[in-house]
């Protein structure tokens, strides 16, 4: 069974930088990705950030404006977003989210993740 966990996030100032953490267990498939999406209250959830593991390949939504990175340390099968100058409109819990099988055309659509994390808090605010 897939988990993930996700961790990182907090309370940061306008302006400010953070990574939020993915930790994934369970994977037995070698073609699969993760993603980053986020959830304002009141809003859709939104997709950010996909890695297609298999060959690293990284995609970012437009709405992202290049100041977010999504990596992964092979290691210890731990995936990454990083954020740079984080703006009040960034608050929102932030969820990573796994498929068995990479399809770019769906990687924005959170009904083509099958595993979820719990979230992690992320509030901008000076």
């Amino acid at each position: 069974q897939v988990q993930l966990v996700e961790s990182g996030g907090g309370l940061v100032q306008p302006g400010g930088t953070l990574r939020l953490s993915c930790a994934v267990s369970g994977f037995t498939y070698d073609d699969y990705a993760i993603a980053w999406f986020r959830q304002a209250p009141g809003k859709e959830r939104e997709g950010l950030a996909c890695i297609n593991v298999s060959d690293g390949s990284q995609y970012y939504a437009d709405a992202v404006n290049g100041r977010f990175t999504i990596s992964r340390e092979n290691t210890k099968n731990t995936f990454y977003l990083a954020v740079n100058n984080l703006i009040p409109e960034d608050t929102a819990e932030y969820y990573c989210a796994s498929s068995p099988i990479f399809m770019k055309k769906f990687i924005w659509n959170p009904e083509f993740y099958s595993a979820w994390g719990q979230g992690t808090q992320v509030t901008v605010s000076s």
